[in-house]
Parts: C-alpha cells; structure tokens; sequence
C-alpha cells in the first residue's frame, strides 16, 4: 500500500510542479519546437508493437523530471509491486486487483490468498477453446440439430462493452460464417431488434453475470429464453443447448436451464472493466478463434512486463498516465479525447470511458478524505475523420482545453487506393494543427480580409499524444488496451484514490428496485419519494392505465 506522509498537494514534486506550470504558461508548443529541433523525435518511447509521440504536450524536461518525481513520491513502483503481487490494493472491497494474471503464461506464478490462480487461469481458457472450435467447427449442435450461426452476448458494463469492442476490432479476425450481436440495455428494443431475423434454432445465447442476479442482463437473458423455447415448440430442454454462461453462481445458472459444464469462470480480483481477456471475452473467442485469442493476450503480457519493468522515464503508461495528470490537474482540461484513426476502433472510446471514468471517478481518497484536487477526467471520441466534421472546430477553436490521443495505423487491413494515405495525413495534420494553430500574421498573409482575420486564427497549443502502431492486429489490441489500464492505475496512484471500487454504481440501481414494485403495484402504491420522482412515477402509472384503456387485450380465439 501507498505510505502517504504528506497530502498530495503537499509533496515537494506536487509544489514544484505548480511553479513549473506558471513558467510554461509563457512557452507556447511553438517555442519548445524552435528552441529544440529534435523534441520530436526525443519526446518519444517505443514498446511492444507502439510508438508514442508525447513531444505535443505542453511540457519541458523539467515538467517530466518533477512528474517522474511526483510518481516516486507516491510510491508508485510499490503499488506497482503490489499489484503484481495479488496484495488486496481495492481496499474498499478487500480484494486483489489481478487482472495482469488473466494473460500469463502457465509457467508464471499469481498468489491469492495463498494460491496461484494461474493453473485455474489456464483451465478456463482451455474450456473456452474446446467450446469455441466445437461451435466454429459445426460439431456444436442446436437442440433440432442446426449448427450455429449467430451468437449473442447478453452482459452489461464490462461484460458488454469489453466484447463488443473487441469484436469490432477484431472484425477483420472474426468467423462470417457466424453473425455475433450484443445486448446490453434493459430498453426491450434492444432485445427485441438483435433477434429480429434470427432463426431460434440456430442461435446460441452467452449469459455474462457473476452472480446471475443482475437486473439488466438477467431480464433480457429471461426474454431470451422465452424467445428460444417458444420459437422451438415449448420445450425447455432445448435452453441447454442453446444458452451458456460466464458466471460463478452454479446453482442460479442450473436453475436457469444452463447445463453447468456449460459454465466459464472468473473471479472476484478480476474487476469488470478489466476482464475482456477472462470468460467474459468467450465470444471473442468464438469470433476470432482461440489461436488470435492468445495472440491477444500476448500482446497484454507484454504491456504488462514492460510496466512492470521498464524505468518511469521510458514507461508509456506511466508517462500516459502522467501526462494526463499534468492535463487534468495543472492545465485544468476536464475531458480527453480519444480519436482512432481506424473504423475498426470504432468502439473503442466508449469501451474506454468506463475503464477510465469508472475507475477514477472517485471525490475521496483511500481513506476518505475528501480530495482537494481534480481526479478523473471525462474520456470521450469518435473516429477520424468522422469528428473532424463535428466536434473539431471546439478543440480547434473553442474554449475549453482537450488534450486529445490519436491512434493510427501505418498499414490497413482493408486497403484501397488513396484511402489509407489519406487518413493518416489528416492524423498528422490535426496535431500539427492543434500544437501550432495559425496566427494573425500568417492569415493576414494570406489575403484574408481583415475583418475576417479573428473567426481564422488557430490558437494552437493544445496538447496531444500520437499513438502509433504497424497495423491492427489481436496482439495490439491486447497491447492497446493494456497501456489504458495501467495508465489509469497510474493516475489512480498519484491521486491516492481505489482505481478498482465503483460504488458509485450502486445507489441508482438501488434505487431502481424499490421503485419496480411500485411502477408495477396493481393497486395505487404509497409513495415515499420527493415530490419530482412520486409525481413522475403516478404521470407513468396513470399513462399505462390511459394505454390500457384505449388498448384493451384481445382474447385469443380457440382453436
């Protein structure tokens, strides 16, 4: 655990680094590259399969020493150690935070609690590899004796957002031969659109939930199993060749009709948001096969090495992690902006706004202290070149500061003519764009008329990273995503906050069960509310019985 002596904003690198920030304010981007013609080429660092150019941050060497600093100060390389070393660092929970050990290798040794959990690991991945290949291969059958083709994943948070992003990054990998969806929102639209065309007979449901108690996923895993059996005659046998489960609660998935050998496991040192490369990423497995699955996963270990190694002053996710601390608490910029330039990262910001916003969303420290200092940002984005027509003339132009990382490919999966070469000129020309801008002068000297010059100058000095690798493959993904999650255990460290609780998802679903009953209640509940929520939940109750009134139910003719 960290030893705090001192208040975060009461360490000498902390101090220190507020009298760097009023220095900097008067060394714009564009002086740090003319009194240093090498910046960006020196403010670089490569590691497994990435290349990141964070020279565009509005930095010196001095900003990085005292950041680098500021790390040691918070003990980092211990919370690093303790990490790796399965102490229980969510102390909120009392549980370790070991994702690292869902990616090792079976000769690598993860303690819980006394037990290395990498044999139980390799266990599970080895049941999901005999389950994907009988599914890609046909030997899985349905219950009237199709094979598969179409998969859906019923989750919510982690347990949707992780597979359907590595789908979709994945696509080029993935299987056509089967249609994978994914549902996640209670909305009975979702549901009800994913299984529009589909054939019961030929679709396979994966039911992610570790306790099988989770109101979202467990109400559409409910509606899909009505789907199945009255689409296939009323028999509920047919739920077990259809349905498997990634979940801890045996007896809940037996209950349900789930076979359990049909049950994948995970654990509860495995946060949600960290468990894409556990059970809950079967049906990525399944899409791209389990040899591109454990390609995936080589590229986490790597990441995870290199963290766990390599000197802060070289360490992308440290210096990420940093960086994004130095944007956050001294620049005072509120959110980041995540630009893939690949439609196949589509996905990708949002799978990362939970990873980071509800990791690092917290007000108070790990011993309650109420924090005096900003913590997690707001990450959001779209890919390039789509953003550049809508949100870029804010970054460019407005007033808010948005630190932005760009992620590029030097080659496509998919190339084209010109397409590729132009979308990484647009990547390389955003940058430069935001670091430089456009001054007065440099308008006027092109013609513009003056009363037109203001609404076309470019600040510039707006930060950014540019994250670049040779093309998107699973090993990178894994590498990708891995830099995020330790990036933000980095941020997590230096604001001394549990980067791996996430109580503040709690209250409204609590919330929320209370008032099902009384939304549902046959006769007019008591309603102990305030006066907004009681007066929206009888304007709901009094609407349904308006519909009803209009819409009375038919009776069924018998046959």
């Amino acid at each position: 655990m960290k030893k705090t002596i001192k208040p975060l904003t009461q360490l000498p690198a902390w101090k220190a680094l507020a009298a760097n920030h009023r220095q900097m304010e008067k060394r714009p981007l564009r002086k740090l590259f003319t009194d240093d013609p090498k910046r960006g080429e020196r403010l670089t660092v490569e590691a497994v399969g990435l290349y990141l150019d964070y020279s565009k941050n509005r930095i010196t060497d001095k900003t990085l020493q005292l950041l680098v600093q500021l790390a040691r100060e918070s003990n980092l390389g211990g919370r690093i150690d303790a990490m790796f070393h399965g102490d229980k660092i969510n102390l909120t929970e009392n549980r370790a935070a070991l994702h690292v050990a869902l990616r090792a290798p079976k000769s690598d040794m993860f303690i819980v609690d006394g037990e290395n959990v990498v044999p139980r690991v390799h266990a599970v991945l080895e049941k999901m590899t005999t389950f994907s290949n009988e599914v890609r291969s046909g030997k899985w059958k349905g219950y009237t004796g199709k094979r598969i083709t179409s998969v859906i994943n019923i989750g919510i948070g982690g347990s949707d957002l992780g597979p359907v992003m590595a789908y979709e990054a994945l696509k080029h990998y993935s299987d056509r031969g089967i249609t994978f969806l994914f549902v996640s929102n209670v909305d009975g639209t979702d549901f009800a659109e994913a299984t529009h065309d589909l054939d019961p007979a030929e679709t396979l449901f994966i039911v992610s939930s570790k306790t099988f108690t989770t109101l979202e996923t467990m109400t559409n895993a409910e509606s899909a199993r009505d789907w199945l059996v009255n689409g296939l005659g009323g028999d509920r046998k047919a739920v077990a060749r259809h349905f498997v489960a990634v979940s801890t609660n045996e007896t809940r998935v037996s209950a349900f009709g789930i076979d359990p050998t049909n049950m994948f496991g995970f654990w509860d040192w495995v946060g949600g948001r960290y468990s894409m490369d556990s059970a809950i990423g079967l049906s990525t497995m399944l899409a791209i096969g389990p040899e591109h699955f454990h390609e995936m996963l080589k590229g986490f270990r790597e990441m995870d090495e290199h963290f766990r190694n390599a000197p802060f002053e070289v360490n992308m996710p440290i210096l990420m992690g940093l960086l994004s601390v130095w944007n956050n608490d001294f620049l005072g910029a509120q959110t980041v902006a995540v630009l893939p330039y690949e439609q196949y990262l589509k996905r990708f910001p949002a799978y990362l706004q939970q990873l980071t916003m509800e990791s690092n969303g917290k007000h108070v420290t790990f011993d309650g202290r109420e924090v005096d200092y900003q913590t997690g940002p707001v990450y959001w984005g779209e890919p390039g070149t789509n953003g550049q027509h809508s949100f870029y003339q804010l970054i460019h132009q407005g007033t808010r500061l948005i630190p932005c990382d760009f992620i590029a490919f030097a080659h496509s999966l998919t190339p084209m003519g010109r397409h590729h070469d132009i979308l990484l000129a647009n990547v390389f020309a955003q940058a430069e764009a935001l670091a430089f801008g456009k001054t007065p002068a440099e308008v006027k000297a092109e013609g513009t008329p003056t009363a037109l010059v203001p609404h076309k100058v470019f600040e510039g000095n707006r930060p950014s990273n540019v994250i670049m690798a040779d093309r998107l493959t699973p090993k990178v993904l894994g590498s990708l995503v891995a830099l995020y999650e330790h990036s933000v255990f980095t941020q997590g460290v230096i604001w001394n906050i549990d980067s791996f609780d996430q109580w503040g998802v709690e209250l409204g679903k609590v919330l929320a069960q209370k008032i099902v009953p009384e939304l549902e209640a046959s006769t007019t509940p008591t309603l102990a509310h305030d006066s907004s929520t009681n007066a929206l939940i009888r304007r709901y109750r009094n609407g349904n019985k308006a519909h009803a009134a209009r819409h009375p139910p038919t009776k069924r003719r018998q046959g």
